[in-house]
């Protein structure tokens, strides 16, 4: 009994990083389905962080009453960068792109956020490009991998694949102004969704010295959904005339603004920073993919969108160049570890494992 035991609690992160994923992927399905309904993904997003918010600062007065440091002007400057960068900016560049193209091509590209945060690392003089060793050589091949599937995911489409659908209309009435941005959809889509990794790469950065100031995860987390929720208020108030759009009812829309607070970017969340602390940010990684196959099948089950053949190869070059960064990263860590041992992952640099493509949701 104590060894099922043991393999059962040895599953833990494994049966959360499943969950994230899943609840990811029916995000990005809400996103596509609220906005063939008409609802404006400006407001669903300003609602998400409020929900976020409303679910993740009882559990921070909760758990870090007792840890929490002082709150100080560097640290709150940071939050805000975080929520900038990670959350309201790069939510809406992403809801925007998955408008213009589809769930299973937007999600395609957000595997391309460790390659893009390595590049951003070495901006910042965080990463090294280290050209002379393995790792170096595999994170630099990654990259390139990666911005070669995203442009064939982008300009090449194929032959379309046929899949099955399930005969309910999930679609809903499709609004005006989408079906006049066909001509130009498959340019600027893409140029939006690369931007938005952009956004949650420098948000990363920023992450990695937050943490090193304010090392209580729930309280940051908090901090972040409060400052995304006021970021993304004030740019839906100003973009946003009609006043119908922030009603909520008993309906559809209440149903996805709360599973996109409490589920997605609270509970996922959560769980996110658990199996980070312990197995660490690599092995949160290589579920990533994981997100993009849920988006496909439901996608295609779902909301009727087609596959292509362009599609499908551009995402599975995606995924290997994710995963060259991802093995070139692990062989830095290991060599790292060497030289300087440490009993336990929290003992670490936070700006050592600063490539973890599942914070592209931040909050």
């Amino acid at each position: 009994m104590g060894k099922i035991c043991d393999k059962v609690h040895g599953l833990k992160p494994v049966i959360m990083m499943v969950f994230i994923q899943i609840a990811n992927a029916g995000m990005s399905l809400l996103y596509k389905l609220a906005s063939n309904n008409g609802m404006s993904l400006r407001v669903l997003i300003a609602y998400r962080f409020l929900f976020a918010a409303a679910t993740v600062v009882p559990l921070a007065l909760y758990f870090d009453r007792q840890s929490r440091p002082k709150l100080t002007w560097m640290v709150m400057l940071l939050a805000f960068l975080c929520a900038l960068f990670g959350g309201s900016m790069a939510q809406n560049l992403f809801a925007a792109s998955l408008v213009l193209t589809s769930a299973t091509f937007a999600t395609a590209i957000i595997n391309l956020i460790p390659g893009i945060t390595f590049v951003v690392a070495i901006l910042f003089r965080l990463e090294k490009l280290g050209l002379k060793t393995r790792a170096g050589q595999a994170k630099v091949l990654g990259t390139l991998i990666g911005i070669g599937g995203a442009m064939l995911l982008t300009f090449y489409k194929g032959l379309e694949i046929q899949t099955w659908s399930i005969k309910v209309d999930f679609k809903g009435h499709m609004a005006a102004s989408q079906q006049h941005q066909k001509p130009y959809a498959h340019i600027l889509g893409p140029i939006l969704a690369i931007c938005s990794c952009f956004s949650t790469a420098l948000s990363l950065i920023f992450q990695a010295k937050m943490s090193k100031l304010y090392p209580c995860h729930f309280s940051s987390t908090a901090l972040i959904s409060i400052m995304g929720a006021l970021q993304a208020g004030v740019f839906a108030l100003s973009t946003e005339r009609d006043w119908n759009q922030w009603k909520l009812g008993w309906n559809l829309r209440l149903l996805i603004v709360t599973y996109a607070g409490v589920v997605s970017s609270g509970i996922a969340i959560i769980c996110l920073m658990f199996c980070v602390r312990m197995r660490g940010p690599l092995f949160v990684s290589i579920f990533t993919p994981l997100m993009l196959v849920c988006v496909a099948i439901a996608g295609s089950l779902f909301l009727n969108e087609k596959l292509h053949l362009g599609s499908v190869l551009g995402a599975a070059i995606i995924v290997c160049g994710l995963y060259t960064v991802l093995w070139g990263k692990n062989q830095e860590i290991i060599r790292t570890s060497k030289l300087t041992p440490s009993t336990n992952y929290e003992e670490s640099d936070p700006e050592d494992h600063i490539i973890t493509p599942n914070c592209s949701n931040v909050i």
